[in-house]
Order: C-alpha cells, then sequence, then structure tokens
C-alpha cells in the first residue's frame, strides 16, 4: 500500500460552511444537529437579515420623511443576498439602473407627450444600458423610468430624486447588514465549494476506473450531474468573489486558477470515461500493471490532497509520499518493455490501453499543477 495522506488539521475558529466540509472530509464527526442542520441555520440567518434590513429602511424613512419610503426596502430586499459578493454586485446593478432610468425618465418628461416619449425613454434605456454593459440594469432602468413618468403624485424631478434616494438608502442598508452581521464572504464559500468539488472528482475518477477492465459503476451518470452542478455554483461565486475587497495576495488569481483546473479536470475525466469503455476483456493492459495501478491510485490520492490545500489555502507543501512525476515515468517505462508483444494482442484493445494511460498522466500533471500553479500565484515560497 501506498503511503496514505494524512489527515488535515483544522483551525478552531471555522465558518459553518468549512465545518460542513470537514464533515465531508471526514476530518470532524457529524453531530446531531436535530431540526437545525447547517443549511437550516444558513437559510434562518439570511432570513433574519433581510427582514432586519426591510424594517430599517422603513425606519430610516419615516425618520427622515421620504416620500413612498418602501421603495428603500424593497430595494435592501432585492439586493441583499446569501454573500457580501452577490450583494455588492446585485447592489451596483440597481443603482445604476435607477440612475439612467431617472435622468432618462426626467429628460423624457419635458420633452412630448405619452404615450410616445414614454415608449422612447424605455427603449433607450434598453439601448443605453446595453451599450455599456449593464443588461441586468435595464430592467431596473424601465421600472424606474415608469414611475417617474407615469405616477402622477409631484413633479418628474421629485419622483426622479425621491426614487435614486430611496433606492441609495435601500443599497446602504443591505451592503451594511452584510457586511456587520454574519457576514458571509463569497470567497470563502468558493473555496469550500472548490475543496467539495475536487473531492467529487476524486469520486467520479474512481467510478471511471471501476469500468476498466470491468463493470462499469452504477451512479457516474449522477456523479457527473452533480459535479456539473458543482462547477455552475462555482462559477457563479468566483463572479460574486470578484466584487469583494481584498481576501489576501493574489487571492483572486488564485481562485479562478483553480476553478480553471477544475474545469479542464472535468474534460479530462470524461475523455477517460469514454476511453474505458468496453474494456472489460483487455487483456493487453494487463502488463502495464503495476505502474498503471500505482498512478491511478496517486492520482485518487492526489484529488483529496488538492481538496485540502483548497481548504486550508495552503499550496506550497509537496504531497508526502506522493510523487505523480515518478509514477508517469515508471509507466512510460513499463510501455516500452511491453511494446514489442502488441502483436499478440488485438488492436482495439492496444488502442485503448494508450488512450487511458495517456489521460492518466495528463490528469496526473493537471493536478500536479493545479497546486503548483496556484501556489506561484498566491506568492507562497515554494519547498
Amino acid at each position: 500500500m501506498r503511503s496514505q495522506i494524512k489527515y488535515m488539521r483544522l483551525k478552531a475558529n471555522k465558518t459553518l460552511s468549512q465545518r460542513q466540509l470537514a464533515i465531508k472530509l471526514r476530518v470532524e464527526r457529524e453531530e446531531n444537529a436535530g431540526f437545525l442542520t447547517w443549511e437550516r441555520r444558513r437559510l434562518l440567518i439570511h432570513a433574519a437579515k433581510t427582514a432586519l434590513a426591510a424594517a430599517l429602511c422603513w425606519w430610516i424613512a419615516m425618520l427622515f420623511g421620504l416620500h413612498d419610503g418602501y421603495w428603500g426596502s424593497i430595494s435592501a430586499i432585492i439586493v441583499l443576498q446569501s454573500n457580501f459578493g452577490a450583494t455588492i454586485s446585485a447592489s451596483r446593478d440597481r443603482i445604476l439602473g435607477t440612475l439612467i432610468g431617472a435622468l432618462l425618465g426626467f429628460a423624457f418628461a419635458e420633452f412630448g407627450a405619452l404615450p410616445w416619449n414614454y415608449i422612447l425613454a424605455v427603449l433607450a434605456a434598453v439601448i443605453v444600458c446595453g451599450l455599456l454593459g449593464l443588461r441586468s440594469s435595464s430592467r431596473l432602468a424601465g421600472v424606474t423610468i415608469t414611475i417617474v413618468m407615469l405616477v402622477k403624485t409631484g413633479s418628474h424631478w421629485t419622483l426622479a430624486l425621491d426614487r435614486v434616494m430611496e433606492v441609495f438608502v435601500g443599497i446602504v442598508v443591505a451592503i451594511g447588514i452584510s457586511t456587520l452581521v454574519f457576514p458571509d464572504r463569497a470567497r470563502l464559500r468558493l473555496r469550500d465549494g472548490l475543496a467539495q468539488e475536487f473531492l467529487v472528482l476524486g469520486t467520479f475518477f474512481e467510478g471511471i476506473l471501476e469500468g476498466f477492465r470491468g463493470a462499469p459503476s452504477e451512479n457516474l451518470t449522477a456523479l457527473r450531474e452533480q459535479i456539473s452542478a458543482t462547477l455552475r455554483s462555482n462559477n457563479q461565486l468566483l463572479e460574486a468573489a470578484r466584487n469583494e475587497p481584498s481576501g489576501g495576495p493574489g487571492w483572486r488569481e488564485g481562485l479562478g486558477m483553480i476553478t480553471q483546473f477544475g474545469r479542464s479536470l472535468f474534460d479530462a475525466l470524461v475523455a477517460l470515461e469514454f476511453a474505458v469503455q468496453d474494456s472489460h476483456e483487455d487483456r493487453y493492459a494487463r502488463q502495464l500493471e503495476p505502474a498503471m495501478g500505482r498512478l491511478a491510485v496517486d492520482i485518487r490520492i492526489g484529488f483529496h490532497y488538492v481538496a485540502e490545500c483548497i481548504h486550508e489555502w495552503r499550496f506550497h507543501i509537496p504531497p508526502p509520499g506522493l510523487h505523480l512525476e515518478e509514477d508517469i515515468a515508471q509507466l512510460e517505462a513499463r510501455m516500452a518493455e511491453v511494446r514489442h508483444t502488441g502483436f499478440q494482442f488485438p488492436q482495439d484493445e492496444i488502442l485503448r490501453a494508450y488512450a487511458v494511460q495517456l489521460h492518466l498522466k495528463q490528469i496526473a500533471r493537471l493536478l500536479r499543477a493545479s497546486r503548483v500553479e496556484t501556489s506561484s500565484a498566491i506568492g507562497e515560497a515554494q519547498k
């Protein structure tokens, strides 16, 4: 047996998502949480933050006598997301859409008559937002134009100014609540999501190899769907994380690099899945043992080790007892030794064996590069 990676040591002050990941990494035991599971606690916290932000906006509107102060509460409810980065992104879209809509609504209200000036104002808002790369703000701009031009409770200028002020109050309150009350950072959730992604990729790898010279694994389809969902979720978190203030040197580059390596590894695993099809009776591949089996075992361990590195955000320490490049060299040497025996086996067996070993080497190198290049991106001193 190859030497196993020691279980990682986690810090005492972990976030809720980090505790959940620690359970999945089997470094902590899951306690009986009863009704208040981790997901339910997170839901309750988000609900309480949203209610607090809405109530605070209403109180501020009443305190300062803002007209239609409920717009501040509506804005806070809309922009307050589950993490700080997503809240910043939603706030940016809403304030820009409101400003564009207020300016265009006031300007077009001064010229022409309904409904033609209103139609032209909405048309202009969508075009302007599209040209500025603010497609997410175009709907909000249209809503603001509708309020400014069609609501008959005051002058167009007053409506535009009040609308901007109320939305601004809602956004400030939402950002404040997101920052100060049980803050949830997208970059931390992304780290946990990426660590979980590499664990699932490792499980997918094991399932694929079950079908190599054996019966295919029954859960490959479910694992493939789970990985695809995790990749989409992590991509969304990456976009949200880019809106957050700095979390340390090179963290944006590091998170982006790990996300890209995860996608590349998934593509390589799908290719390996196709390569092992119809290999249950292959005899040629048996000659590549034990070198091929040793590389496969170390790749499995490598997935778990990279997940640990992501979770701890430390990549510069080489995994003990794990030498993927040496495994690759031994497999290539074994391939050279048995090459002369190829005439004894069907050509499709030989081609499958060559394809499998090529994909294994690619996966091993991607795993190693994901750790080494991320370490360099975040500025760690190499060991």
